[in-house]
């Protein structure tokens, strides 16, 4: 009987377990479609990562209901996850594939380099505020991203260690392209970022490297934190 009972309690946390899986799972793939889908982003491995991310798991309990909202949240310290189609966009344009590096500039509580290290092999990640350096290390080890380093510093200098870079993400708002991260991409290589002030709607702007020749396109208005660059 003891051992009977024991199998039951087992098979009843399990079957819990399941259920707060399964809670998150629909919102998910609604979130998948209608937010991201249905706004024109089809590249499948980025879909495959958006539906496999679990995007709660990334944003403060209080907030664990709205994680599949079409919107940022914050996440503490002044700052935000971003809109899951922004997080889908900006992966999608870096056309990101097996094999390749990533740098992303912003890491904030870890939810685009998850993202990211779904498709690519590795990520390196920065964060300038040191408590959520901290935490998105932890949460990205204790979700299984073997292939994600973060790194606490400033992002407008990038991390040149890694260097080269096939491709560069800058989740935060710079007055200008910074020189450094135009450097560390890869010949062929991309860059997307919002460029422009708080004051104003920003321009998210992707960078084309090819030998020393850099081109610039707009491709989306947005709105993001101010990339900040302590000097």
């Amino acid at each position: 009987m003891k051992r009977i009972l024991i199998v039951a309690i087992v098979v009843c946390i399990g079957a819990r377990c399941e259920q707060r899986q399964d809670r998150f799972q629909s919102p998910r793939e609604r979130m998948v479609q209608t937010q991201i889908v249905d706004r024109g982003v089809r590249d499948t491995s980025t879909l495959r990562a958006m539906r496999t991310v679990p995007r709660h798991e990334f944003v403060p309990l209080e907030w664990r209901g709205n994680a599949y909202d079409d919107s940022p949240l914050p996440i503490g310290y002044d700052q935000t996850i971003s809109q899951p189609y922004i997080v889908a966009f900006m992966t999608e344009v870096i056309k990101p594939r097996k094999g390749q590096r990533v740098l992303e500039i912003g890491t904030g509580s870890g939810y685009q380099a998850a993202v990211l290290a779904e498709i690519v092999d590795t990520v390196c990640t920065v964060e300038l505020l040191p408590e959520l350096a901290a935490s998105s290390a932890e949460r990205l080890k204790h979700l299984g991203y073997r292939n994600v380093v973060v790194r606490q510093g400033d992002g407008y200098l990038g991390w040149p260690e890694y260097a080269p870079y096939d491709a560069i993400i800058v989740t935060a708002a710079a007055d200008v392209i910074p020189k450094p991260l135009i450097e560390q991409l890869k010949d062929g290589g991309i860059m997307v970022i919002p460029v422009g002030s708080l004051e104003i709607v920003q321009s998210l702007t992707l960078v084309k490297k090819l030998g020393k020749e850099v081109t610039t396109e707009t491709v989306l208005p947005v709105r993001f934190v101010p990339l900040v660059h302590p000097r």
